[in-house]
């Protein structure tokens, strides 16, 4: 690992076809979690360098070439770069695990994902019809619904999904004919640094794609409120994604927020009749909980198991989370890594403390590991942790934890589940287990969550809408929703035999 004083800074600014520095100068160290030594150095952006990338989006927009483009050239660039990030999918993958701590393997299905959601996206607006016709009752009016695309989009992404989030706004901005400056999270940009190579190298028009990395308080405010951005999409938490919507209100913009969650896994009785359904059941909920250790806006960190088969289904899940292999994400064997920083350790072991105080019982878990040479002391590792006993007023039930936290609640009957599952402020995801099919719809179609997950937990399809209700923010991404999030709908009337229209008599 090299030494800070021997790494050098990058140019990670791109604005109007150019990488370069801020224009203050300053930097940032980008650190890896999982020994918190820096492994790069970026540019620190702040709103000058906002104006600039705007200003370059507005251009590209509003005379260049690419809102014109045909939709087949669009779609075929977008398969292009698909094709890159294939052949980029090590390299990309392994950035990913530095950056923001997930093992390499979780990168590489991340690289895959991002690549689908651009195929996706190229074959959804290649395959649309030009229009919608109205018909306006008159063999001498021609009335048709065209979609355009929004103009200047800018994109707030999370540190968690670096790249795949990037991907679930670029793609459908793109595709849809807009030019856009992203602004990812300021601990974890490398990939989407990267991204934007890929896209000059797909042959995207200059002044299209524009990147500023630097932190919220500066660039994510400014692309909020400029009265130049026309659209907005931001995923990440409730408080930040409230500022946005406050600040892009005052010029009208439209918003997409995707924010936190606090998802329900609810788990039936008969769900876990036979070894093979117990088993399962089991290893989903671990997956829902621990997966990228915790930090997961779907995670399933909400454990609502029927009381009948609660001790046996806790004990065998605080067993198997104690085994769960943390380390660094590119060694061998490792299945979970670390926190993305020590910010986030420190929330995780204050949500813990807090439920040990309210009355939680800890069946696993609940402390640093002990350091081993995959674990450096350093690194932001924390143990996967099970809280038993867990009830609706506890704060870590209340709140978005982020980190690899599963509480356990029991319900008795039907309603009672339900009743638990929804009975929080955000509504993102959820899943139900049991093997009564009716059971399964009934719950299903009880839960109000944007995404629900029948004997499964945690699939996307890039066909599929993802969004929430409540607190979990509005707007839509992936689907054809998604992609018109990034359009303008536009009514054309054309009188074909117009005559005089004799309003008044004066």
């Amino acid at each position: 690992m090299a030494d800070s004083t021997e790494l050098r800074a990058r140019d990670t600014i791109h604005a109007g076809g150019e990488w370069r520095a801020a224009v203050s100068g300053h930097t940032r160290e980008i650190l890896d979690p999982a020994d918190a030594l820096p492994f790069a150095v970026i540019a620190e952006g702040d709103e000058q360098d906002t104006d600039l990338a705007v200003a370059a989006a507005r251009r590209a927009f509003d005379t260049g070439e690419w809102p014109h483009t045909p939709v087949a050239e669009r779609a075929a660039l977008l398969r292009r770069v698909a094709d890159l990030l294939v052949r980029d999918r090590e390299t990309l993958g392994l950035l990913e695990s530095r950056d923001a701590g997930k093992t390499v393997e979780e990168g590489r299905v991340d690289i895959d994902c991002v690549a689908d959601a651009f195929r996706y996206f190229a074959d959804l607006v290649a395959g649309e019809a030009p229009g919608r016709v109205v018909d306006a009752g008159s063999p001498d009016i021609h009335s048709v619904v065209v979609h355009e695309p929004v103009g200047v989009c800018s994109m707030i992404t999370p540190w968690n999904y670096p790249l795949l989030q990037a991907s679930w706004k670029i793609a459908p901005a793109l595709a849809a004919g807009n030019t856009f400056v992203i602004k990812p999270s300021e601990i974890t940009p490398m990939t989407t640094v990267a991204l934007i190579d890929l896209l000059v190298e797909a042959g995207l028009p200059t002044g299209v794609a524009n990147i500023v990395t630097g932190p919220g308080h500066t660039v994510g405010a400014r692309l909020a409120e400029h009265p130049d951005v026309d659209l907005v999409s931001f995923t990440g938490g409730l408080i930040s994604g409230t500022k946005v919507a406050q600040a892009a209100a005052v010029t009208v913009k439209k918003v997409a927020l995707e924010l936190g969650g606090k998802n329900p896994n609810v788990v039936f009785a008969d769900a876990c009749g036979t070894e093979e359904g117990f088993d399962t059941a089991v290893d989903q909920a671990l997956n829902a909980a621990f997966i990228h250790s915790g930090q997961v806006c779907s995670a399933g960190g909400r454990l609502i198991v029927e009381e009948s088969v609660r001790e046996r289904f806790v004990a065998e899940l605080a067993r198997r989370a104690a085994r769960i292999r943390l380390g660094r994400g590119t060694e061998d064997g490792v299945e979970c890594g670390p926190l993305v920083s020590e910010q986030q350790r420190a929330k995780t072991e204050d949500y813990v403390a807090s439920a040990l105080a309210e009355g939680a019982e800890l069946r696993c878990g609940g402390k640093r590991p002990e350091p081993s040479p995959q674990r450096p002391e350093s690194g932001y590792f924390y143990e996967p942790t099970v809280l038993d006993h867990c009830h609706r007023e506890m704060k870590v039930v209340r709140e978005e934890v982020f980190g690899p936290v599963l509480t356990v609640e029991t319900f008795r009957t039907e309603d009672e589940a339900v009743a638990l599952a929804n009975d929080t402020e955000y509504g993102l995801a959820g899943a139900v287990w049991t093997a009564d099919a009716g059971r399964a719809r009934r719950v299903a179609g009880r839960l109000r969550h944007g995404t629900v997950w029948i004997n499964d937990f945690h699939p996307y399809l890039p066909q599929a809408e993802w969004g929430g209700f409540g607190k979990s923010g509005v707007g839509r991404e992936l689907g054809p929703a998604g992609l018109a999030e990034y359009r303008e709908s536009k009514h054309v009337y054309q009188n074909l035999a117009p005559k005089p229209v004799r309003w008044f008599t004066g």
